[in-house]
């Protein structure tokens, strides 16, 4: 690891451990706590995520076995403990934001989450926008209170807004019932296999003797399983099924349990259900099938990422990207699973949520920014959603957790493809100033954009801009509205002479053109306007989704569209 740049001015604050060139900084702006210190673990499995460096034998209780490694693993990582016991309180939340602005990162990784609210009230919406004004992008946490809509938050434009998937890798843990029947569900532990054991209906709880027998138990949004699990155990319990919601689909999590165990998905859940209803002896074996790769259909939507549209500004496209966020392996600061005493010093997890898919999102921007030194926050925004993919290898949609076409306002642009961003070929560049007129165009009063921009008056001269109007690398309109015309500009960060052509794919019910279709470039960073046209008959059209492209030879710049 090289050392930290001269532009760094952070302080390490770790008590006895002392920064490196991996860690270069910590501090606490946690009242009562003089050191950065994870007393959750969330912290640590979000920075290795981002930035860790290559381990070998990565495993979490001898499942999910290979070489791990953080997305940017030859970047340098600052600590900034904003958060303890789940409390996380406004003031810590800024203080922490504006010592990494007055330190000298690049990208600000921010696993943590609130409803939308106005901006002027958004405390990161706010601390973002002071980032963004110092070249920072900041790459936020969607939400987990998915899969309904308007759910999300954190979903100002100027901050990167990230949405979690599945990946192809499976930690199997077969229930084989009484009745011959089979189902697959997964668990991050698997010890021995257990056989013919009785089973039993109840909730996850110590409230009762179940001494021998493995218990089967619904699970909700909000369920703690490994805790639900270690309560059978104290009473006595030999294993645990978690009975997928309707809610969670087809999705089930992997985690380090303490007893057998196995989470299954809603479907099989029912299979278990009806078992549990057509007999009074019930007996089921847990059968351990280790990590298998190559799962399909990956990925797939996590049922709990929060989803569109935005209610601060419905007008922009929110999330804006899709990542990695279900059964994530990375680092943890304390042993996991029943035997405590047994591990080795590499501790890793398996969590999921849209905190464990946006670091995902903030490494990979630190590899743009590691190569574009120049870029804006808004052109790697965009360089990470016009090159993110829709659609499987086979050419079929992605799938929600319902394993139906995944919409809009589940995936944003798609899911990041990190072989992409490099070369995104063009930009969708956005300035200060442009944000500013934007949030006039929400009506938000001169002292209200003060609040967010620190500028006086910034209103007074009536400059604005609609939604729409934003230079976003995607369009969102109202269906009431029937028509709309859009400019946008791009930037040309390819070859510099180089030739676009434009691609559109709507809904026949809508009526989309682009002046010009062709956009020559003849040198590196020229810029070029163009304008979108759409119309729709708003009698018959409440809802439509789709895109259009600029491509070329090289190159595939993609920008969804949706009428809602």
């Amino acid at each position: 690891m090289k050392p930290p740049p001269s532009k760094w001015h952070g302080s390490c604050e770790f008590g006895n451990f002392k920064c490196n060139n991996k860690v270069i900084g910590g501090r606490s702006l946690v009242r009562g706590y003089k050191q950065p210190v994870d007393d959750f673990g969330h912290g640590t499995h979000t920075a290795s995520t981002a930035a860790g460096r290559f381990v070998k034998g990565a495993n979490v209780l001898g499942n999910g076995n290979g070489t791990a490694s953080g997305m940017a693993p030859h970047a340098h990582l600052a600590i900034y403990k904003v958060c303890s016991a789940g409390n996380c309180f406004d003031s810590d939340i800024v203080a922490g934001i504006e010592a990494a602005i007055s330190d000298g990162v690049d990208i600000l990784s921010v696993s943590l989450v609130g409803r939308s609210i106005p901006f002027y009230e958004d405390i990161i919406a706010v601390g973002a926008f002071h980032a963004m004004r110092k070249g920072i992008l900041i790459s936020c946490a969607a939400g987990n209170s998915g899969p309904l809509p308007s759910t999300l938050g954190n979903d100002a434009p100027w901050v990167l807004t990230v949405g979690a998937s599945t990946m192809d890798r499976k930690m199997g843990a077969f229930v084989n019932l009484g009745n011959g029947l089979s189902v697959v569900g997964e668990s991050a532990y698997q010890p021995s296999n257990i056989y013919s054991l009785p089973l039993v209906y109840e909730e996850c709880d110590d409230s009762k003797n179940f001494t021998g027998k493995v218990v089967a138990c619904e699970v909700d949004q909000d369920s703690i399983e490994v805790y639900m699990g270690q309560a059978v155990k104290d009473a006595g319990g030999v294993g645990v099924i978690f009975l997928g919601n309707k809610k969670s689909g087809h999705i089930t999590l992997a985690e380090a349990h303490v007893l057998p165990a196995s989470q299954v998905n809603y479907e099989d859940a029912d299979v278990i259900r009806q078992y549990i209803k057509s007999s009074d002896k019930l007996t089921t074996s847990i059968i351990f099938n280790g990590t298998s790769l190559g799962t399909r259909p990956a990925p797939v939507v996590a049922y709990f990422s929060s989803r569109g549209p935005s209610i601060a500004s419905p007008g922009i496209l929110k999330p804006d990207i899709i990542g990695p966020g279900v059964n994530v392996i990375a680092a943890w600061p304390f042993k996991v699973g029943p035997n405590i005493n047994d591990q080795h010093k590499k501790i890793f997890n398996s969590m999921s949520g849209t905190s464990m898919s946006t670091p995902h999102l903030s490494g990979i921007a630190a590899l743009i920014k590691s190569v574009h030194r120049d870029w804006s926050p808004a052109a790697i925004k965009s360089a990470i959603m016009t090159t993110a993919y829709v659609m499987y290898d086979n050419k079929e949609p992605i799938l929600d957790e319902n394993f139906n076409p995944a919409g809009h306002f589940s995936i944003g642009a798609g899911h990041v493809n990190p072989s992409k961003i490099i070369t995104p070929g063009l930009v969708y560049d956005i300035d200060e100033e442009e944000y500013t007129l934007y949030l006039c165009g929400l009506g938000y009063s001169n002292d209200e954009v003060e609040k967010i921009t620190r500028q006086k008056g910034a209103c007074g001269k009536g400059g604005k801009i609609a939604e729409a109007e934003l230079n976003y690398p995607s369009i969102a309109l109202r269906a009431g509205a029937g028509k709309y015309v859009v400019n946008r500009t791009v930037t040309n960060v390819g070859d510099a002479m180089s030739s676009y052509t434009i691609d559109i794919d709507m809904p026949k019910e809508v009526t989309v053109s682009v002046s010009p279709t062709k956009l020559e470039f003849t040198k590196a960073n020229e810029k070029k306007t163009f304008t979108v046209s759409l119309s729709w008959d708003t009698s018959k059209t409440k809802h439509a989704e789709g895109s259009f492209r600029w491509v070329s030879s090289e190159n595939v710049v993609r920008s969804p569209i949706v009428i809602f």
